[in-house]
C-alpha cells in the first residue's frame, strides 16, 4: 500500500450510524422500481386471485354448504 493510501484510509469516516438507514432506503427504492416495472402483471395476478375467490365463494353458497346467519 502506498503512503498516500494509508493517509486516505485514516481520513475515512468511522461513524456509520446512517448506513442502516441508507440500506433501508435503497431496499425500498428497489421494491418500488420492481413494483412499477411489473405493475400490469401484478394487477392481473391480483385480479385473478379475487376472481377465483369470488367464484369459489359463490359456488359454496349455491351448494348450501355454508349457511349464512
Amino acid at each position: 500500500m502506498k503512503e498516500g493510501d494509508e493517509a486516505m484510509h485514516k481520513k475515512w469516516p468511522v461513524d456509520q450510524r446512517g448506513i442502516g438507514t441508507l440500506e433501508m432506503m435503497l431496499i425500498i427504492a428497489l421494491i418500488l422500481v420492481v413494483a412499477i416495472a411489473f405493475r400490469k402483471w401484478i394487477m392481473a395476478w391480483i385480479d385473478g386471485l379475487f376472481a377465483s375467490t369470488d367464484t369459489q365463494v359463490h359456488d359454496t353458497l349455491k351448494d348450501n354448504t355454508i349457511r349464512l346467519p
